[in-house]
């Protein structure tokens, strides 16, 4: 029995579509990731980029487990001047203008820092709405919410 390696033409890659309502951020962002890079196939390849085109909808409806995080996440970046931290909590950005900036921080932050990451993260489309523009690529529906009681946030319990 020999070893399998993929090489880069030999690769089909397939189209997903994932609704992100109600599911909860960490999780989704660790399915997404190793499906960007391939991991989930059989003939993963550390070297080849071998992953599937992963199209997110309803990026705004995310969950968010833990004590208020909405409010307390806070994303940061730096301007470059002295003093220009600056941050923005995860409301401001899932009510804002780009809420799909969450779900993309989230994916980019659990994938290695190399250029064959860079070239998986080409291949993420997330979208704030319920409206896509790859319906032409047929992309077939991953239903992330069945694989695991806990990928999708549950109603609290009252007592």
């Amino acid at each position: 029995m020999t070893t399998v390696s993929a090489k880069p033409g030999e690769v089909a890659r397939d189209w997903y579509v994932i609704d992100a309502d109600g599911l909860v951020l960490g999780r989704l962002a660790a399915l997404i990731a190793m499906r960007l890079r391939g991991k989930h196939k059989p003939s993963y390849t550390p070297h080849v980029d071998c992953g599937d085109h992963i199209v997110v909808i309803n990026a705004e409806k995310v969950a968010m487990n833990g004590n208020n995080k909405r409010d307390t996440k806070t994303y940061y970046w730096h301007t470059g001047y002295p003093g220009g931290i600056k941050g923005r909590t995860a409301r401001q950005i899932l009510e804002g203008e780009f809420p799909e900036r969450v779900i993309e921080k989230a994916v980019e932050r659990m994938m290695p820092k190399t250029k064959l990451a860079r070239a998986a993260m080409k291949k993420l489309h997330v979208y704030g709405g319920a409206e896509h523009s790859h319906d032409a690529q047929q992309p077939k529906p991953l239903d992330v919410s069945s694989m695991n009681v806990k990928n999708a946030q549950r109603p609290r319990r009252t007592r």
